[in-house]
Order: C-alpha cells, then sequence, then structure tokens
C-alpha cells in the first residue's frame, strides 16, 4: 500500500543526500570532513571513528546516535 517502502523497512536507508548540504556539513566532533556511505545510509568521520546516520536523506549529527567504526 505504501510507495515508498524502501526507507519503511531500514530507516538508515537513505536515497539521497543534498551534494550542496555534504559540502558544508562536518564532524560536530573533530569538525573534520565526512564522507557519504551511500549504501549504509551514514556520514563518516574517519577522524572520530563515527558513522552517523542519515534517516530520509536527514543527516542526524549528534554523536550519541552515531555509531562506532574501526578505523
Amino acid at each position: 500500500m505504501s510507495e515508498n517502502t524502501d526507507t519503511t523497512a531500514n530507516p538508515r536507508r537513505s536515497a539521497h543526500v543534498d551534494p550542496k548540504l555534504l559540502e558544508i556539513l562536518v564532524c560536530p566532533v573533530t569538525r573534520g570532513p565526512l564522507e557519504y556511505d551511500r549504501a549504509k545510509g551514514e556520514l563518516i568521520s574517519k577522524g572520530a571513528g563515527l558513522a552517523y546516520p542519515v534517516r530520509e536523506g536527514v543527516p542526524v549529527m549528534l554523536p550519541e546516535e552515531a555509531r562506532q567504526i574501526d578505523g
């Protein structure tokens, strides 16, 4: 019944993040650059070792919402 079942089934997945937004976003912990992992729907901060989720195209830039990644 819902046409957009992909984001409903997996809210971590994001179809698109505006490239202009990615140009200005920085990690709130390190103030360093972020890389977008489209497959996982995350913004990666290698400096902080954190992956910030992108939900429905909106980056969630809260350290407490991020997951630790192997650095």
